[in-house]
């Protein structure tokens, strides 16, 4: 296996089987899928043929089920006050849950969710590192207790949830390094839920990464608040957005505002060498009609130190 495993977010249009198969053809190491369409609450039940092609596809590949990463649906807010709209995301999170652990994916990354309460004031300044909110304290015990009932309802499961490091852009948690270590500490089976980073949401959220002093200083604030080893993907992205600008807009790789120190950190650093390394960026053409998985790719093996053939 390679020690960088560079991959991106690939299409189940056609089937699941066939966003593996555009991975090997792009060139990449491993891949991140929705396991259904995420902007819908409803979806039918995985068939036997589709969890069969998919089995045939990661052999025919050559890869071990640790290449693949699921994403859940954009629907799901387990930190929403409301009891019937949160049980509704749980019960979403169950599904997606059960999809994975029937095509073996080891881990779900999931967004914290919003509180919906009261707001950050407009321009208010980043307040990493300090205490939540009432409001946002609220929210993520409601985060820690629906997964405490989502582990309940799917004793045995293997598949781990990953609470992903976002801009904080309105009332959604998770930009804060912190909020993420409260929820894993909350919960009853922490072993059950782990990390991924991305690297635009956390420039966007505020954490500076424009030297390699200053990357290496925010790998260490989050080994110290979360744990490195707790982190199994990672999303590689840009940011167009500048440092605390709250701007969820992903950029490709050397185009916006993380700066190659940001890449260089991540994608060198010890603790991380193994884990799939996603990219979640625009899929038309780029430079010389290539596809910009491929240029994005090539890019981050550069700034790796890993030679490619591309």
């Amino acid at each position: 296996m390679p020690p960088v495993l560079i991959g991106s977010h690939c299409s189940i249009a056609g089937g699941l089987h066939l966003a593996i198969e555009e991975a090997v053809r792009l060139g990449l190491d491993c891949v991140q899928i929705f396991t259904k369409n995420q902007r819908q609450w409803a979806s039918k039940p995985l068939q036997h043929e589709e969890i069969l092609a998919w089995s045939r596809a990661l052999t025919a590949a050559g890869w071990d089920r640790s290449r693949v990463v699921s994403h859940n649906s954009y629907l799901v807010n387990l930190a929403n006050p409301d009891a019937s709209a949160r049980s509704r995301s749980l019960a979403l999170q169950r599904d997606e849950t059960e999809r994975c652990e029937a095509l073996g994916i080891p881990v779900c990354v999931m967004h914290p969710g919003a509180h919906l309460g009261a707001p950050r004031k407009p321009r208010e300044p980043n307040r990493l590192g300090e205490p939540p909110s009432s409001d946002e304290l609220e929210g993520l015990r409601r985060i820690a207790a629906s997964l405490d009932a989502l582990h309940r309802q799917l004793k045995g499961v293997r598949t781990i949830t990953l609470l992903e490091t976002t801009v904080g852009s309105g009332t959604n948690l998770g930009y804060d390094f912190g909020h993420l270590r409260l929820i894993r500490d909350l919960v009853r089976d922490p072993e059950r839920v782990g990390f991924c980073i991305d690297t635009c949401h956390i420039v966007a959220a505020g954490h500076d990464c424009s030297t390699p002093e200053r990357a290496r200083a925010v790998l260490e604030c989050f080994d110290a608040e979360c744990g490195l080893e707790h982190v199994h993907a990672v999303h590689v992205n840009d940011s167009i957005g500048a440092c605390g600008s709250r701007l969820d807009r992903h950029e490709h790789i050397g185009h916006g505002t993380c700066g190659a120190s940001c890449f260089r950190a991540v994608l060198g650093h010890p603790k991380l060498l193994g884990r799939p390394m996603i990219l979640e960026t625009a899929k038309e053409d780029g430079p010389r009609d290539e596809p910009w998985d491929i240029v994005n790719a090539r890019e981050l093996r550069r700034l790796a130190g890993v030679r490619t053939a591309r």
